[in-house]
């Protein structure tokens, strides 16, 4: 548990085993062009390389078409579909699709993410917007929703030309958005898998190599070289690597991923239930009246980084107060830079005394009885 230091209303957080002043351990060096390494949970950056250069990203391009075919379809992979002409013939790795073959879009899906069909990419596109080109359409339009400022799809599977490109940095928030899609991240994390004939093994060797690997996507071209997003889980933290142009990925990822858990790990600042503060309470038995978290709030550090808590509390509250309900916030500052907040709430209910306003009405009501008697006499 963290320690908390309380002082004019603002709450001092000192992890365990801080040292002000300390740094975390010189990060590896990757032979990627762009590199970035990301804690999906919070978003904090914990390594860049030249991360918001647009880049040639290859095969990794399927990340957005799963995300955005999977939200379309709602999750639901159930269907079945006749294969149109249009979506066979594409070059580079393929399911080799026949036109007017039936197949399930299960298998469609997990082609497109394991075996990095093209042609699965292409018939997903056809199956969800009608053509290609609105498909693209709604990718590029989910990547502004994202935040992908530096990105632009021109085509479902990657083959694309000098207009398709995302920085390093970009492709972290897409595989961050991937791992939040229940569909989508099941496909990344098989292994293998047989549907309708076909043995799908996933291209991602780190889902055997690397303890935690809970998938994503690799990809090649020559224009682009060796792209990957990798993702992996340690004692709840989930970090997200992209490197692209990188002749040495996997062995990069290791590294980067062992610097990131081993570095920055997660830090509860708050749990969901935990009581943080107390509040003056009037009207009530009850003088005091406890608020707590309404949900967790973590955040990856580095040994020696001091977080502030800011709470934003009334100074008294007034009875009935009910168990749940809102009664303030709380900020969790890093070097003045807001990094989590969460509602508080009252942790128990809290009646009116209603018996002991009426006493105090009655006293009241009596002494006036007295001033006025007092006054009849003298007058």
């Amino acid at each position: 548990m963290p320690k908390l230091l309380a002082a004019l209303g603002v709450l001092c957080l000192l992890l365990p085993g801080s040292v002000l002043c300390a740094h975390a351990a010189e990060a590896p060096a990757v032979s990627a062009a762009s590199a970035v390494l990301l804690d999906a949970e919070s978003g904090r950056v914990l390594y860049a390389k030249d991360e918001n250069t647009p880049r040639a990203i290859a095969s990794t391009t399927k990340l957005m078409t799963a995300l955005v075919a999977a939200e379309y379809l709602d999750g639901d992979l159930s269907g079945r579909v006749e294969i149109q002409p249009e979506w066979t013939g594409i070059e580079g790795t393929s399911l080799y699709l026949e036109a007017g073959e039936e197949m399930d879009i299960k298998t469609l899906f997990y082609g497109l993410l394991l075996h990095s069909g093209n042609d699965a990419a292409v018939a997903l596109a056809g199956i969800c917007g009608g053509d290609v080109e609105t498909f693209v359409g709604w990718m590029n339009q989910r990547a502004q929703d994202l935040g992908m400022t530096n990105t632009h799809f021109s085509d479902p599977n990657g083959l694309g030309d000098e207009n398709h490109y995302a920085s390093a940095l970009d492709m972290a928030k897409l595989g961050a958005a991937c791992l939040q899609n229940p569909t989508v991240a099941q496909v990344l994390a098989t292994k293998t898998i047989t549907l309708e004939g076909r043995q799908l093994t996933n291209h991602n060797k780190l889902l055997w190599q690397y303890e935690g690997c809970t998938g994503m996507k690799t990809g090649y071209t020559r224009q682009a070289g060796r792209t990957l997003v990798s993702s992996a889980q340690r004692d709840g933290q989930t970090l997200i690597c992209v490197t692209l142009n990188d002749r040495d990925d996997w062995n990069d990822h290791k590294s980067l991923l062992d610097y990131g858990f081993a570095n920055y790990p997660r830090r509860v600042l708050a749990r969901e239930g935990e009581a943080l503060a107390q509040v003056p309470l009037t009207g009530s038995l009850l003088h005091l009246v406890s608020v707590s978290a309404r949900e967790t709030v973590a955040y990856p550090l580095a040994e020696g980084e001091e977080v502030t808590a800011q709470l934003d509390l009334p100074h008294q509250a007034q009875a009935p107060v009910k168990q749940g309900e809102i009664a303030g916030g709380v900020r969790y500052l890093l070097d003045g830079r807001e990094v989590g907040k969460t509602y508080l709430v009252w942790s128990g209910s809290a009646a009116q005394d209603v018996v002991g306003q009426r006493r105090v009405r009655s006293l009241l009501d009596f002494l006036r009885g007295d001033e006025q008697t007092a006054e009849t006499v003298t007058a």
